[in-house]
C-alpha cells in the first residue's frame, strides 16, 4: 500500500505537459498529412503538379457554390460567373490594355454588379424554377461568347493570355502558380469557415433552415440571399481569371453545361454541410478527367454512379467520414 501511494503521489506531481494528449495529436496529425499532401506536387512532376492547380481552382470556384447552398439556394449555371470572369479579364486586357491585376479587378467588379442585378430578380424564385433559370443563364451567356466572335473569337476561343504578373513578378511557371492557386484555395476555405462562424453566415443557414421563420424574426431572406449570391459568384469569377492565365486559352466550350454539373457533383460528393466539402469533392473528382482524358464516356458514367453511391451510402459526402469516426469514438 505505501508504494501504491508513492506511486499516485509521483504521477499527481507529473506537470501536465508531459502527460499524453490524445485529443492535441488527432487535431495535429490530419494537419501534418495535410502539409505533406500539399507539399507534395512541388516534388512530384509537372503532371502532379498541373493536377494540383486545377484542385486549388476547382476549391475556389465550389466553395463559391458552397456559400449560395448554404444561403437555400443551388446554382445550376455556376459556370457563368466563371466564364464572364475568364472574358472580362482577357478582354480588359486586350482591348484596353489593362494590366493583369487591372484586368482582374474588373472582371470581378462586373460579374459582382451582374450577379447583384440577376440575384435580385431571380432569389425570388424557389426551389426548380431558381436551378432552370440559373441553367438558362448560363447557356445564355455561352451562346452569347460564341456569338460575339469578333471580340471573344467564337469557337476557336482566344490562345496566347499572358501568364499571370504582379508587381514585376510573373507567375509563368507551374511551381509559382501553383503556390498562388494553393494560398488563394487556402484562403478561401478560411473565409467560408470564418464567414459561417459569423453572425452573417448564421444567418445564412437559419434562412437555408426555415425561410418563413427567418421573416419572422426580422431576417431578410432575399438580401441574405442575394449577399451570399454575389459573394459565391465573385469567388467562381476569380477561379475564372486565374484559370485562362493558367491555361493560356478560353474558348466557349469551356464553360458549357458538363462545367456546371462537374462543380455541382464535387460539392455534394464533398459534402454540402462541410466547410471542407469543397475541398474533398475537388481533390477526388479533379484528376479523373485528366486521368480518364481518352474515355470520355466513362467519364461521365463515373460521376453517375458515384453520385448515385454518395447519395446512398453517404448522404453528409466524404467529408463526413471524419465526423463519423468521431462519433463512433
Amino acid at each position: 500500500m505505501a508504494s501504491d501511494a508513492i506511486s499516485s503521489t509521483a504521477a499527481a506531481a507529473v506537470p501536465a505537459a508531459a502527460k499524453p494528449r490524445p485529443r492535441r495529436l488527432l487535431l495535429v496529425l490530419p494537419l501534418a498529412a495535410l502539409a505533406a499532401l500539399a507539399a507534395w506536387p512541388w516534388l512530384a512532376g509537372p503532371f502532379v503538379l498541373h493536377l494540383a492547380i486545377l484542385v486549388c481552382l476547382n476549391v475556389l470556384i465550389v466553395n463559391g457554390l458552397a456559400i449560395i447552398d448554404r444561403a437555400g439556394q443551388l446554382s445550376f449555371g455556376h459556370s457563368a460567373p466563371v466564364a464572364i470572369g475568364a472574358y472580362a479579364a482577357v478582354l480588359g486586357a486586350q482591348a484596353w490594355g489593362l494590366g493583369p491585376l487591372a484586368s482582374a479587378l474588373l472582371a470581378l467588379g462586373l460579374v459582382a454588379l451582374v450577379s447583384l442585378a440577376l440575384g435580385w430578380v431571380i432569389l425570388r424564385l424557389r426551389g426548380v424554377y431558381f436551378v432552370l433559370v440559373t441553367f438558362a443563364f448560363a447557356e445564355l451567356v455561352r451562346l452569347a461568347l460564341l456569338d460575339a466572335a469578333a471580340f471573344t473569337g467564337g469557337a476557336s476561343g482566344i490562345a496566347g493570355i499572358p501568364p499571370l504578373a504582379m508587381g514585376g513578378f510573373a507567375f509563368d511557371s507551374r511551381e509559382r502558380f501553383y503556390a498562388l492557386a494553393l494560398a488563394v484555395a487556402l484562403l478561401s476555405v478560411a473565409g467560408l469557415a470564418l464567414l459561417l462562424r459569423r453572425p452573417l453566415g448564421r444567418a445564412m443557414l437559419a434562412v437555408a433552415a426555415n425561410p418563413a421563420l427567418a421573416e419572422s424574426v426580422g431576417l431578410s431572406v432575399l438580401r441574405l440571399q442575394l449577399v451570399a449570391y454575389v459573394i459565391g459568384s465573385t469567388l467562381a469569377a476569380l477561379g475564372g481569371v486565374l484559370t485562362v492565365r493558367y491555361i493560356g486559352f478560353v474558348s466557349p466550350e469551356s464553360f458549357a453545361t458538363t462545367a456546371s454539373v462537374a462543380f455541382i457533383t464535387m460539392l455534394v460528393i464533398g459534402g454540402r454541410g462541410s466547410v471542407y466539402g469543397p475541398l474533398a469533392g475537388a481533390l477526388v473528382l479533379t484528376p479523373l478527367p485528366e486521368l480518364f482524358r481518352g474515355a470520355v464516356q466513362t467519364q461521365h458514367v463515373f460521376y453517375g454512379a458515384a453520385l448515385i453511391l454518395i447519395l446512398r451510402f453517404l448522404p453528409g459526402g466524404i467529408a463526413s467520414l471524419a465526423q463519423r469516426r468521431g462519433a463512433s469514438r
